[in-house]
């Protein structure tokens, strides 16, 4: 019988989180290298997006495996968003695509066009390739839907740009360039949206978090994040950023700020960006509730949340952590 076991991680004042180990549960077979994007539907099934095998898994909470969907469909799997009305958005990267199925996982439509990036003078996923910004898509990253249902794109590796769209998909506005200026971008990773419609950005490779009003005017910029890839807001507004650190994924000929930088954490921040907890760090990433390669995080209607790491294409593959590292974590809210 199933008998995970619980393990306070972090208090942020008159809340906290335990991470639920095993999950998922251990007689779920999933096969998966590591786990891009992780989201939860209205009634509380995770979905989680995987690379090799690429296509989505979908859990209960206890972490038991309903069903798979989306064989076939990506060339690599990025990032995944569910909206109100349960559509699903998937980014997928290395096709330069966006594709949009809907609650049955009927593909509905795709915006860019297959396997073709845009003109942005990037010769590579290295966003330092990049000479000009450029339509969509090169390597998009997310996808946030706001409440009028117009959706918003990260386009993150190969541009550096926040597209905007109606829900049909038609192009509304872009905005950002290639820079570490207010308002420039390298990899935007991430991308969420406030219960006011103010827009956040994960500004990965100059760490830190941009906030835009829905037409793209740049409101605040929050620092000490170290390359956040993700962001999500719980039921309160409290900011929860899942951040790449400086251990893992780190661009070649590119180093750590110094010897003590930080590895995978989460940071919890109020909605003035005020710090109200961190957690991870990277020091032991096989560790339940530690990380290596924190890349995606998801609410569920508890509150608790659950964060995806891109093990494999981190450093896994070059041996800096075992095949068998967490991809997937989950974390239980409790009430101090």
């Amino acid at each position: 019988m199933y008998q995970p076991s619980s393990v306070p991680i972090c208090d942020c004042g008159s809340f906290g989180f335990d991470v639920v180990t095993p999950w998922p549960q251990p007689s779920a077979d999933v096969g998966w290298v590591e786990v891009t994007a992780v989201a939860v539907d209205a009634h509380d099934r995770v979905h989680v997006f995987a690379r090799q095998p690429d296509q989505v898994f979908v859990f209960n909470g206890q972490g038991a495996l309903l069903y798979t969907w989306g064989t076939g469909c990506f060339a690599r799997p990025h990032g995944l968003t569910i909206d109100a009305h349960g559509n699903f958005y998937c980014t997928d990267d290395l096709d330069h695509t966006v594709k949009v199925f809907s609650p049955d996982y009927e593909h509905k439509f795709t915006i860019g066009t297959s396997g073709v990036p845009s003109n942005t003078g990037a010769t590579s996923i290295d966003y330092r390739t990049i000479r000009r910004a450029g339509p969509p898509f090169y390597f998009p990253t997310n996808v946030a839907v706001a409440a009028d249902g117009t959706f918003y794109v990260s386009d993150g590796y190969g541009n550096a740009r926040i597209h905007h769209f109606s829900p049909e998909g038609k192009l509304i506005g872009s905005w950002g360039e290639p820079g570490s200026e207010p308002g420039q971008f390298h990899v935007p990773h991430g991308i969420a949206i406030a219960s006011n419609g103010a827009v956040y950005v994960a500004d990965r490779e100059n760490s830190r978090i941009q906030i835009f009003s829905p037409s793209g005017t740049l409101v605040d910029i929050w620092e000490d994040i170290a390359r956040p890839c993700q962001l999500a807001f719980d039921r309160e507004g409290n900011v929860m950023v899942a951040e790449l650190g400086y251990l893992a994924g780190m661009w070649p000929g590119t180093s750590a700020p110094s010897p003590q930088s930080t590895g995978g954490r989460v940071s919890i921040l109020d909605a003035t960006g005020k710090l109200l907890g961190r957690f991870g760090g990277g020091s032991t990433p096989t560790a339940a509730g530690d990380f290596f390669a924190p890349h995606d995080i998801a609410f569920n209607t508890q509150g608790d949340f659950f964060v995806a790491e891109v093990v494999h294409s981190a450093g896994g593959r070059r041996g800096m952590v075992p095949p068998d590292c967490h991809a997937i974590q989950k974390f239980c809210r409790r009430h101090l």
